[in-house]
């Protein structure tokens, strides 16, 4: 995957509260990316943000939400990209989780293990 040109950055955005079965739902997205064969995954904790139900959520000490944003970033070529949102859209309709998903085109220009 190094130096690709035409590789996909694939975004999930879901709340840290989000289940599939007992598993959270974020450990399962990145689980599933590994079963597939994906370049990676990674995800981010926000410390607030607000989603297609308009609740605020944030990390402040005053209001502290236990369902913090996440977001789950995978990038590899867009065939593997497209494969795995297809598995994610049934995920997400299994989980009854709501979520967002968004696919950029980036540039890859360094992919190696470290020593």
């Amino acid at each position: 995957m190094e130096n690709n040109p035409n590789a996909k950055l694939l975004r999930i955005f879901i709340g840290e509260n989000d289940k599939f079965g007992r598993q959270p739902l974020y450990e399962a997205f990145v689980y599933e990316a590994k079963k597939q064969g994906l370049s990676g995954a990674t995800v981010v904790r926000g410390i607030m943000g607000f989603g297609a139900n308009s609740r605020v959520h944030t990390a402040k000490l005053l209001d502290l939400s236990s369902d913090l944003p996440l977001v789950v970033e995978i990038v590899d070529d867009e065939d593997k990209i497209r494969t795995f949102v297809r598995v994610a859209e049934q995920m997400f309709e299994q989980s009854k989780s709501g979520g967002l998903i968004t696919i950029e085109k980036v540039e890859v220009i360094r992919y190696k293990a470290g020593k």
